[in-house]
C-alpha cells in the first residue's frame, strides 16, 4: 500500500489566520512568524531545535502559493538601490575622466557591474513571479538563481580586468588630480553606505539580495581605498597610490564573487539546503507513533526561500488498518512545515510489504 501527499495540510481544527481563508491543500502561501499554527502533535514528538535565537516561527512565506520569491520581497529597495549606484557611476566615470584616476575608473567600473547585476535581479524576480505549468511544474523562480550565477560571473571578470590594468601601468608615471578623484570617491562612499542600510535586512533571505549587498559593500571598500589613495597623492605627489588602490579593489571583489557563485552551484547542484539537517528531520518523523522507517529522503532548494522536501515513510500495518494514511500524513507534514519551515513536501506511506520492493539508494 502506498499513499502520496504534497504540501503542509489543513487539517479539521488547524487554526486559521483571521481574515485569511482556509487553505486549499495545495500548499501554504500564509507566513509563519504571525501567528500560531495550532497544531497539536502526538505525545512523544520531537521537538525542534533552537537556532539562533529563534522562538520557533518563521518570518517568511515560502514561494509556489502565491509566487513571491525572496527577491521579489525586497523589489522595491532593490529600485532604489539600482537608480542611487546608477547616478554614482556616472558621477564616477566623469570623476575618473577629469582625474585621470584608475582607481576611480575601477571603482566606477565595479558600480556598472552592481547596477547591471540588480537590473538583472529584477528583471528576474518578475519572471519567477510566472505561474507553473506543465511543462515547468515549478514556473520560472529557478531563474533567480540562474541571475544569480550571471552576476557572480560578472563581478569576477570585472576584477580580473581591473587587476591586470593595475599591473599594466605599475611602474609609469600617471599624473592624478587628486581633488576630483576625492570628490567622486566620498559622494560614492556615502551613496553605498546608504545602499547597504536598505539591503541589509533582505540579504538573509534572497541571493540576488546578497549578491547586491555583497557588491555594495565592496564599492564602499572600493571608495574608501579611492579615498586613501587620494589623500595620499594629495599630500605627497606619489602617484603609485592609485595602482595601488586599483589592485585592492580588485582583490576585494573576487572573494565575494567566489562566495556568491559558490551559493550558487550549492543550488543548482540540488544539495541539501545549508539549515535543513537531514538526520534530524528523520529523527522529527520517526518520533510519530506508527512510523517505522524514513527512506528516500531528498531535499534541495528551487530558489532562495523555497526548500522542498520527499521522503518514503514506512507505517506499521496496524496503524494504516486502525487510522488509514491520513491524520499520519497530515502530522507529518505539519511537522516539516512547523518545525523545518518547509510547506511543499511530497511524502510516500508504504506498508511494511512494500519494502522488500524497493532498493536503499538514497538518505
Amino acid at each position: 500500500m502506498t499513499s502520496r501527499k504534497t504540501s503542509t495540510p489543513e487539517p479539521q481544527g488547524h487554526k486559521t489566520p483571521s481574515g485569511t481563508d482556509s487553505n486549499d491543500g495545495h500548499g501554504h502561501d500564509h507566513e509563519h512568524g504571525d501567528h500560531d499554527h495550532g497544531w497539536a502533535f502526538s505525545a512523544g514528538h520531537r521537538a525542534p531545535k533552537i537556532k539562533g535565537g529563534d522562538d520557533g516561527h518563521h518570518g517568511h512565506s515560502h514561494g509556489l502559493g502565491d509566487h513571491t520569491t525572496a527577491t521579489g520581497k525586497h523589489r522595491k529597495k532593490l529600485i532604489i538601490v539600482l537608480c542611487i549606484t546608477a547616478s554614482i557611476f556616472l558621477i564616477q566615470v566623469v570623476g575618473a575622466m577629469i582625474s585621470n584616476s584608475l582607481a576611480l575608473l575601477a571603482d566606477a567600473g565595479h558600480m556598472l557591474t552592481d547596477a547591471t547585476g540588480v537590473f538583472i535581479a529584477l528583471i528576474a524576480s518578475v519572471i519567477a513571479t510566472r505561474k507553473a505549468t506543465a511543462k515547468r511544474t515549478f514556473g520560472y523562480q529557478r531563474i533567480e538563481v540562474l541571475a544569480a550565477l550571471i552576476n557572480g560571473i560578472a563581478i569576477a571578470a570585472i576584477a580580473i580586468m581591473i587587476f591586470v590594468e593595475a599591473v599594466k601601468r605599475l611602474g609609469t608615471e600617471v599624473e592624478v588630480e587628486a581633488g576630483p578623484m576625492l570628490f567622486a570617491a566620498i559622494i560614492g562612499a556615502v551613496a553605498n553606505l546608504v545602499s547597504l542600510l536598505i539591503l541589509q535586512s533582505g540579504q538573509k533571505e534572497s541571493l540576488n539580495v546578497r549578491g547586491a549587498y555583497l557588491e555594495v559593500l565592496g564599492d564602499l571598500l572600493g571608495s574608501v581605498a579611492v579615498i586613501i589613495a587620494g589623500i595620499i597623492i594629495w599630500l605627497t605627489g606619489w602617484m603609485l597610490a592609485d595602482q595601488i588602490a586599483s589592485i585592492a579593489i580588485a582583490l576585494l571583489i573576487l572573494p565575494r564573487a567566489w562566495s556568491l557563485l559558490k551559493d550558487v552551484v550549492h543550488v543548482l547542484m540540488e544539495a541539501t539546503p545549508k539549515d535543513m539537517d537531514l538526520e534530524e528531520t528523520r529523527a522529527h518523523l520517526l518520533s510519530v507513533p506508527g512510523v517505522l522507517d524514513v527512506h528516500d529522503m531528498h531535499a534541495w532548494t528551487i530558489t532562495s526561500g523555497v526548500p522542498v522536501f520527499s521522503a518514503h515513510v514506512v507505517v506499521d500495518d496496524d496503524t494504516l488498518a486502525s487510522n488509514g494514511s491520513e491524520p499520519l500524513l497530515d502530522e507529518l507534514l505539519a511537522c516539516l512545515g512547523e518545525h523545518f519551515d518547509t510547506s511543499h513536501s511530497t511524502l510516500q506511506i508504504e506498508s511494511q510489504d512494500h519494502v522488500s520492493h524497493e532498493q536503499a539508494v538514497h538518505a
